[in-house]
């Protein structure tokens, strides 16, 4: 495809960044931020912790940033090196400078930046579209990745469902923030459009033009050619796409995949305390498994 993404205008680019310190101010201060080079532009990447175990690497959800997983960070680099990536082509602090071509580039982008930070045997977590990437990461480039995580992945074993599509269209045409108020409410199942990391979503939706290729779902054969570990935890209360469905596809495609569904969760998979804390312990106990069968 053709095209760069950018910020529709410079008042839009002011008003944006406005929301974006305001949400990373309520999450941890990191011990560096990176701007790390790529063949398709500048990746902002967040460190937290300290360690020499593998690192988790963070991938947010569409049009979402490293703020969107304040909630997860301590607790995650209490154990281990933590980065959060701010989805290059995207809104965030990542400056794109070359088009992406096709939906493998995406993952090549993500090689390049764990390249340049001489990571490797790096986990992957990845919500909602994040865990897309992480997926699309073990398809398309998976020699630096040890395992991989998605938390409520859309568009991996099931598309998004008839309400989202609606839903998207009718916020678009109409763009106020009653509408967005009502979306974010269906879709998290609690009204969260005051937070400054969900805010900062619609100041992205609003004031940046993306021009990447559009996730769409792997092929069948593409999900079973997945060697690397998988742990993958839906939503039964997801109404972004069919969880039940995803979960159950995904089993039957890569039966070697650790699946699980929180009964209690939504798409915001880490909205409730208890959902979070099972997260934090499944995650972390994952990887550390992986490290262990690596020695």
């Amino acid at each position: 495809m053709t095209g760069i993404s950018d910020f529709k205008t410079p008042a839009g680019r002011t008003r944006y960044f406005e929301a974006y310190d305001r949400a990373m101010r309520d999450c941890p201060e990191p011990d560096a931020a990176l701007d790390v080079d790529s063949r398709h532009g500048t990746t902002r990447v967040y460190r937290y912790g300290q360690g020499d175990a593998p690192p988790i690497v963070l991938l947010p959800g569409l049009m979402n940033t490293s703020a969107s997983f304040g909630p997860l960070i301590p607790a995650l680099a209490a154990h281990r090196q933590v980065y959060a990536v701010d989805t290059l082509g995207e809104a965030g602090r990542s400056v794109q400078t070359a088009p992406f071509q096709d939906i493998p580039d995406r993952a090549r982008c993500l090689e390049d930046v764990l390249a340049q930070l001489e990571l490797r045997d790096v986990h992957l977590l990845g919500g909602s579209t994040g865990g897309w990437h992480a997926f699309n990461q073990a398809i398309h480039a998976p020699d630096r990745i040890a395992s991989i995580s998605a938390l409520d992945p859309t568009t991996v074993t099931a598309k998004f469902s008839g309400s989202t599509q609606w839903y998207s269209v009718l916020t678009m045409v109409l763009n106020q923030d009653w509408v967005w108020r009502r979306f974010m409410r269906w879709s998290a199942g609690a009204d969260i459009a005051d937070r400054p990391d969900v805010r900062l979503v619609l100041a992205g939706i609003r004031n940046y033009r993306p021009r990447v290729p559009f996730q769409v779902c792997p092929s069948d054969d593409e999900i079973r050619s997945i060697r690397v570990p998988v742990l993958t935890m839906f939503g039964a209360r997801s109404v972004v796409h069919d969880s039940a469905v995803a979960a159950s596809r995904l089993r039957a495609l890569l039966p070697q995949a650790d699946v699980e569904v929180l009964p209690e969760a939504g798409h915001y998979l880490f909205l409730r305390p208890d959902d979070r804390a099972r997260i934090v312990d499944r995650v972390l106990t994952f990887v550390q498994r992986q490290d262990q069968a690596a020695r």
